[in-house]
């Protein structure tokens, strides 16, 4: 193991549920040499090795505090951290990665094309007979997707060890839906089938909340630290 510790930047732009999550990254972090830290600062973020963009509330409250975070260079170094280093979105922090969301009709950053729509439940009802309430909240199992020519038909490599149709844990009003089926990593139900996450190059996002779903969570955030895209 290199003496050299390397840095995971959690971002902090007043939006995100940062105390459980930095201390989620922290637990899966244990023996890897790795120092987390939550931070605003574009230089921490640029000399990073990794980055979490975690993401909570309505997505224009979300976009507008990024892009005036530091007059503008934290939103710089986030783009700049999506194009170079591995990076994961949490919650709205995945959607904010898509082109737009129709919720108050605010633009996203354009790294993963797409939309987030609102679930469209009215009159459905569930197995035992009640409405689907929105937001979700609660658990579902999540299907690993696999695409031939994309990762060698196998699930995504963060998903590694995580037996499929695991439980992990939403809350969300929003989905995604990509414009290329091969960006969809995972995928859950909900009166209707959506993706649940998404991946692309040095990209790994997730709807569900990793630091709230148990051990899968804690995995799932174990196998970001140690990919390597």
């Amino acid at each position: 193991m290199s003496q050299t510790t390397s840095t995971v930047a959690v971002i902090d732009y007043g939006m995100g549920n940062l105390r459980s999550v930095s201390q989620a990254v922290e637990h899966a972090a244990k023996d890897l040499n790795l120092k987390v830290v939550v931070t605003n600062d574009p230089e921490v973020v640029n000399a990073a090795e990794r980055v979490v963009l975690p993401g909570q509330g309505a997505m224009r409250d979300c976009m507008r505090e990024l892009r005036e975070a530091h007059g503008g260079h934290l939103l710089g170094a986030v783009l700049h951290a999506a194009a170079n280093m591995p990076l994961m979105g949490v919650c709205v922090g995945m959607q904010m990665l898509l082109d737009h969301s129709e919720e108050q009709d605010t633009p996203g950053l354009g790294l993963m094309p797409g939309k987030v729509i609102k679930f469209r439940l009215d009159g459905m009802t569930q197995p035992d007979g009640s409405r689907y309430k929105v937001p979700q909240m609660g658990w579902n199992r999540v299907h690993q997707s696999r695409h031939a020519g994309v990762w060698g038909g196998q699930p995504h490599p963060v998903w590694a060890g995580i037996p499929d149709d695991s439980y992990f844990y939403f809350v969300h009003s929003y989905h995604a839906v990509v414009d290329n089926p091969q960006h969809s990593a995972g995928e859950t139900e909900y009166g209707v089938r959506f993706t649940c996450a998404v991946a692309r190059d040095n990209i790994f996002a997730t709807q569900f909340h990793p630091e709230k779903s148990a051990e899968h969570g804690l995995a799932l955030y174990r196998n970001f630290l140690l990919w390597k895209p």
